[in-house]
């Protein structure tokens, strides 16, 4: 276990075979690219905390995906999944690219309720 994976777990998987079937359509679209298949992962009211803003609701998650889409370069490897709960999950992403710094770990941590995204805060 690396240190992104460090600490209380109840469940860790690296092949993204124990995640939820929203969580692994949503991290499989995200590294297409794709914020159609993205979107659909999300409740209707869903919250996204990224790079210091906060995107309410589907349109303004839409516009987010639109924009961070081109915005750079990047190579992403998932290095671990952790369930912290039956309704919250943390996936661990290794991304090498032309954004500043160049390299980054950044954990996605997920909150969902019926089947559905409802908050996701990625940060370092």
């Amino acid at each position: 276990m690396n240190a992104a994976q460090e600490g209380t777990t109840r469940s860790d998987a690296t092949e993204g075979s124990a995640l939820p079937d929203v969580v692994a359509a949503h991290l499989a679209a995200h590294e297409a690219r794709d914020a159609d298949r993205e979107l659909v992962c999300y409740a209707d009211d869903a919250v996204v905390s990224d790079d210091g803003q906060t995107y309410r609701g589907r349109a303004e998650i839409r516009a987010w995906l639109s924009r961070a889409a081109g915005e750079y370069t990047y190579t992403s490897t998932l290095t671990g999944v952790r369930q912290e709960d039956a309704d919250h999950w943390t996936a661990v992403r290794h991304l090498e690219g032309d954004f500043p710094g160049g390299v980054v770990d950044l954990r996605y941590r997920y909150t969902l309720a019926a089947g559905r995204i409802t908050s996701l805060v990625i940060a370092p």
